[in-house]
């Protein structure tokens, strides 16, 4: 009925790893009826720290049968019985993994012994197998070896069924449980309360730290999706591991969420979140006086003190921008290194640059749309984005003072959301980055219709 199963591996994820060993224990509920047990070649190098805890060498493993020829009698093995292991799901991603890989298909339910501890036994200080066993009386022989720690879970699953009074074990195997896919040390409770809305989602490590944010336009699917599936990647694993507890913050819309996820990786830093976490204004656009005495628009990497007219983070940015200068203030595209080559200045055919190039416009007149030019840059419109609030009562609003993100929040049915100053009291105010800028202000080209332009000269403190 049951296969309780343990393994060792060369790291921490079925994607890029290999198992080394393998045990697997069945029990029909009240006995071992019979075991299994074999080393394994990983087919790769097994890193000494893991040699140092397991005890397993590249020597031990050297002649060991390779996964897929014992593939069919760990197959037969595991096939219509519920799989259990500490943290089942560590070990079933590689037993799945791999089996597939050998060409056989395991589907089968699972039981977590270290969520089902956690319900059982509450209170505990820690549900590791080896404190666990300690605090049950149980003795472990042959501590981080296959055999030796699936014989303490079939232990730890003995007392589990005689102490199961409310039945949380014939629970976890419903088919409409959860218990299977979330990891091992978060509360089904902290699953249960998310709700079906946009916002943000935090995971949290033992400590309560953040080391995860999302954003989502559903956040209990989206939680949802980061477990239920079958990846063997790194950060599955991650989560699986490392995540205890999930909180969550409601918003009104998808793109304040978006806002508050970024604002929120840049404030604490999250280890398992890998994009926004660089220099996002990668290039700038820098004015310069040249020989002859003209004012030079030209685009290169940001420097230390060096100050840009604008930034940006891809390159093309700062091309189209540039070409919308020349445009709008017949600027000469070889001024502006747009045009390299040596040929005649494409300005002209155009209808734009006066000679500026050749010397045949004076600097007076040239510098003086330039100078216009980084005016506009600079000289950026204020507006608010009113949008769904939380609830029937409110609005959401996302304020821009002169082209930067200033803040966020919500406003009451009937607020003269005109009034900057009033505006400015009511929102939180967040730190601005280019991805918020440039998510912003493609948000407010795109729907024109929820922005409240507001005249009133405002100054950003």
């Amino acid at each position: 009925m049951y296969s309780i199963v343990d393994i060792e591996t060369t790291g921490s994820y079925a994607a890029a790893n290999g198992i080394t060993e393998i045990s697997i224990h069945l029990f029909d509920g009240e006995q071992v009826t019979d075991h299994y047990t074999t080393l394994i070649n990983p087919g790769q190098p097994i890193p000494y720290f893991i040699q140092t805890m397991t005890g397993i060498t590249d020597k031990m493993v050297a002649d060991a049968p390779r996964f897929e020829e014992v593939a069919e009698k760990i197959h037969s093995l595991l096939k219509d019985r519920i799989f259990i292991a500490h943290n089942v799901n560590f070990d079933y991603s590689f037993v799945k993994s791999h089996l597939q890989q050998a060409g056989f298909d395991l589907n089968t339910k699972k039981l977590c012994t270290v969520r089902l501890s956690r319900k059982i036994f509450p209170g505990l200080i820690s549900y590791s197998l080896g404190k666990l066993c300690t605090a049950l009386g149980i003795t472990i022989n042959d501590r981080h070896r296959a055999t030796g720690d699936s014989a303490a879970t079939v232990k730890v699953f003995q007392l589990l069924l005689q102490n199961d009074k409310d039945q949380h074990i014939a629970k976890s195997l419903q088919r409409n449980s959860k218990e299977s896919i979330l990891p091992p040390n978060v509360p089904k409770t902290d699953f249960e309360q998310l709700p079906y809305t946009p916002g943000v989602y935090y995971f949290h490590n033992e400590k309560g730290k953040v080391v995860y944010v999302g954003k989502a336009n559903n956040i209990r699917y989206r939680v949802n999706s980061h477990f239920s599936n079958n990846s063997q990647s790194r950060q599955k694993q991650h989560f699986m591991q490392h995540v205890h507890r999930i909180s969550y913050q409601c918003c009104g819309t998808e793109l304040m969420a978006c806002i508050l996820e970024s604002a929120e990786i840049k404030k604490r830093w999250p280890v398992f979140n890998a994009s926004q976490k660089r220099w996002e204004d990668v290039y700038g656009i820098y004015t310069y006086e040249d020989q002859n005495g003209y004012l030079r628009l030209a685009i290169d990497k940001n420097r230390k003190r060096l100050n840009p007219v604008i930034t940006f983070h891809y390159l093309v940015d700062g091309h189209a921008l540039l070409r919308k200068l020349i445009r709008e203030f017949t600027l000469c595209p070889k001024l502006c290194f747009l045009q390299k080559d040596n040929g005649p200045c494409a300005g002209p055919e155009e209808k734009g640059c006066g000679g500026a190039c050749e010397q045949k416009e004076s600097t007076a007149d040239y510098n003086l749309r330039v100078q216009h030019a980084i005016r506009s840059l600079m000289s950026r419109p204020s507006f608010a984005i009113i949008d769904q609030g939380l609830g029937a009562e409110d609005r959401s609003c996302i304020l821009v003072l002169e082209g930067s993100f200033y803040g966020m929040g919500y406003l009451p049915a009937g607020f003269p959301a005109s009034e900057v100053t009033l505006l400015r009291e009511q929102l939180t105010q967040y730190r601005e980055n280019s991805f918020i800028r440039n998510l912003v202000h493609g948000y407010a080209a795109r729907f024109p219709e929820k922005l409240i332009w507001l005249s009133q000269p405002v100054e950003i403190k």
